[in-house]
């Protein structure tokens, strides 16, 4: 049997509702969008890592980034980004697509390399699997190691079929809502740290990962590190605390317009 095109494909703009310009916030020294470019790239399963920016004259900077960095990237639709990782799956010829987002920095490639391969060892064959679905379903991994992936033809069958706005924005919902034509497969941690917050979307948060990052040399620790870090220190939850996570329902009211 052939050997599958893993392509990891990482959502990125500049246009951020709660923190304009985030993706190239500076973290340790270096744009977000690196670290997550990079730390994805230690993935065993990834074929590919593409940077999935718009055609946005303000996704300019990031487009530039991701040239002067030498990281393959396309340029797609602003809102419907179902749109923008179906033709970015076409260019790159994914025979599975990982679906990433920019706003991760402490993404781990082990919890990537754990979902993969949940999703090829599944029996039956999964369509979809995910470490993290909203309700009913679930999360025990912190917000911000978030990892989906799924065949292309079953983002083909939702890139034709998906109608709702969420769905559009949110790339996946249309193969977890449709349990009875899609294989779905949730994948869990051992122990339940779902309450944990470590992705960007807000000045606190990124305050938060500022922290982090500078309790470590390098950008290679795992996020059981970072877990055994906030054991020692348990008042760095606190910064973000008050943040609310936005629900797969929430989309950019632009969108609609």
């Amino acid at each position: 049997m052939a050997e599958k095109n893993i392509v990891a494909i990482i959502q990125a703009r500049m246009g951020s509702s709660r923190l304009p310009g985030k993706v190239l916030k500076d973290i340790g020294g270096r744009p977000m969008l690196e670290w997550v470019v990079k730390r994805a790239s230690r993935s065993q399963t990834i074929s590919r890592v593409v940077v999935a920016t718009t055609t946005d004259p303000a996704d300019q900077p990031v487009a530039d980034f991701c040239a002067q960095a030498g990281y393959a990237y396309t340029r797609g639709d602003v809102y419907d980004v179902l749109n923008r990782y179906y033709t970015a799956a076409q260019e790159f010829e994914a025979d599975i697509i990982i679906r990433l987002t920019a706003d991760c920095p402490l993404i781990d490639p082990g919890v990537i390399d754990k979902t993969v391969q949940a999703f090829l060892g599944a029996n039956p064959p999964a369509d979809f699997a995910a470490n993290r679905l909203p309700p009913p379903w679930g999360r025990t991994y912190p917000i911000g190691l978030d990892v989906e992936v799924c065949t292309f033809s079953a983002l083909e069958d939702a890139w034709q079929n998906a109608e709702h706005p969420h769905q559009r924005e949110h790339v996946m919902p249309y193969l977890y809502e449709n349990e009875e034509r899609f294989n779905i497969l949730l994948v869990d941690h051992e122990r339940d740290f779902g309450d944990l917050r470590w992705t960007v979307d807000t000045p606190a948060d990124l305050d938060l990962v500022r922290e982090v990052v500078s309790r470590f040399d390098g950008d290679d620790f795992s996020w059981l590190d970072v877990l055994a870090l906030f054991e020692r220190e348990p008042e760095l939850k606190r910064i973000n605390a008050d943040v609310q996570h936005k629900h797969v329902y929430d989309i950019d009211d632009r969108m609609e317009q």
